[in-house]
């Protein structure tokens, strides 16, 4: 990817949270900065304790934050290192959050719960945030929870890449359930290939129910299983066992964000149907729970494209998730 006009390191602050430290570092090469030090730890009495380590005086900052588990223990460090941006005269601050985790909680499904992603995005403009950048939001409603500028980019130029590169014959384009369709479909049209969707019911947040697909996949030997993000990894296991009821025997699984909680890698990858786990390195994954079907892509260099052409003054309309999803096709 062309990197065009560099930022400017005097003008440029870009720290990292405790979180994904590696995906930070990644930005910062692309952008051609470095990443600042930063201090985090805790009191004896377990309250936070942050510090940045460089000047932000009249300064563009970043602080560059993924919501991965554990989920509390980093919001609160995001929420203080933008705070500690702000309060030193920081000019701008950006948050740069690659896996925004309360995106799954966008609405009012049960009685007497709060709206939490509502309130994560509140919290994060009040602590001092000018502009939040995140990928590949749960649902799109939850972009319209922040009060300031917000950029969801999307992963699919990273995957499309990869698929291009893939026999793709007699494929199809799966969707867990009708809630990523748009984003699903864009997909499928973008690599040539038709579309199915899972009649999925969630059962709790680790069971749920595929009672069939919506599509035809009849004589179609291969299947990209694409959805935003993999927790438990009870979706994912349902389809593919799904599709093997269907005579498909290579299943490509991709999601943005793998989160991968518990045992979800380990069960995915003995299902033998499963060729390939693909996802991204917006959560860090430790070693010690990779598998061999497991390929992780970076979006360090969409990060470190959108930042630099926002530093910029430049569109970055390209980058965007939601708007191609819901655009006319008329």
């Amino acid at each position: 990817m062309d990197t065009g006009e560099p930022v400017n390191p005097d003008d440029f602050r870009l720290f990292s949270g405790s979180s994904n430290p590696a995906f930070a570092k990644a930005v910062a090469a692309y952008l051609g900065v470095p990443c600042s030090p930063a201090r985090a730890g805790h009191y004896s009495n377990d309250s936070l304790f942050v510090q940045l380590g460089a000047s932000v005086r009249a300064r563009t900052v970043l602080i560059v934050q993924s919501l991965s588990p554990p989920v509390n223990e980093h919001v609160m460090e995001l929420l203080m290192m933008l705070d500690a941006a702000r309060t030193a005269a920081a000019r701008e601050v950006h948050a740069v959050i690659p896996y925004f985790a309360y995106a799954r909680s966008d609405k009012k499904d049960a009685p007497r719960i709060s709206i939490a992603g509502r309130l994560v995005a509140r919290l994060i403009e009040t602590a001092g945030a000018t502009h939040v950048m995140t990928m590949s939001l749960h649902s799109p409603q939850v972009h319209g929870f922040f009060d300031l500028p917000t950029d969801p980019l999307t992963a699919r130029p990273a995957f499309e890449a990869y698929f291009q590169r893939q026999d793709l014959a007699q494929a199809v384009v799966v969707s867990p359930d009708a809630g990523r369709v748009h984003t699903a479909s864009r997909f499928a049209q973008r690599l040539g290939l038709p579309l199915a969707v899972g009649n999925k019911t969630r059962i709790s947040d680790r069971e749920v129910r595929v009672s069939g697909l919506i599509g035809d996949v009849a004589g179609r030997q291969r299947a990209i299983l694409y959805d935003d993000e993999i927790a438990s990894g009870a979706s994912a296991v349902e389809v593919v066992r799904l599709l093997a009821q269907h005579h498909i025997e290579h299943v490509w699984v991709v999601c943005t964000h793998g989160v991968f909680a518990g045992d979800a890698l380990r069960r995915l990858s003995a299902l033998p149907q499963v060729q390939e786990i693909l996802t991204t390195d917006t959560v860090p994954i430790a070693g010690a729970s990779r598998v061999d079907k497991l390929r992780v892509l970076s979006v360090a260099p969409l990060f470190g494209e959108a930042i630099r052409r926002n530093y910029r003054r430049e569109s970055i309309g390209d980058l965007f998730t939601f708007w191609q999803d819901f655009k006319s096709e008329d």
